[in-house]
């Protein structure tokens, strides 16, 4: 059984990395910090680009981290976004993040004191990965 996160660490590594997201045009910065099962605490904030398509979501920027150092097991993340209410992470994010970790535990938190948990399975339900690969290639 995997040991639970210590998210008071995560949070503030979350917090420090929404300080240096580059969100000049929607004006929403995000932070993520991503716990290898290792211990490393990898962190990540969105970059924006004019061109929208290219701009990188913090969750993947703290990932393709974590993936460069070599880690592929995570115990859990936290993301910090603005507003009354916490942000969920993307589609595209919570596709990606399940590739490594499909019940990876989730904390959403906000500077005004909102937090949720969740499960990566629980936002992102009937996933895609590298098993149903496996067994569609199995049957061809």
């Amino acid at each position: 059984m995997k040991k639970a996160p210590q998210w008071d660490a995560l949070v503030r590594a979350a917090f420090l990395a929404r300080r240096k997201a580059y969100a000049p045009y929607s004006g929403y910065a995000v932070g993520a910090a991503l716990l290898a099962s290792n211990g490393r605490i990898f962190r990540g904030c969105n970059v924006e680009n004019a061109s929208y398509p290219v701009s990188i979501c913090a969750e993947r920027v703290a990932l393709g981290a974590a993936i460069a150092a070599g880690c592929r097991e995570f115990d859990g993340i936290v993301v910090a976004t603005r507003g009354p209410k916490a942000g969920t992470p993307c589609g595209l994010c919570r596709q990606a993040l399940s590739e490594f970790a499909p019940d990876l535990p989730v904390l959403l938190v906000t500077p005004e004191g909102d937090r949720a948990h969740w499960t990566l399975s629980q936002l992102l339900p009937g996933s895609f990965g590298p098993k149903d690969l496996k067994e569609r290639t199995e049957r061809s």
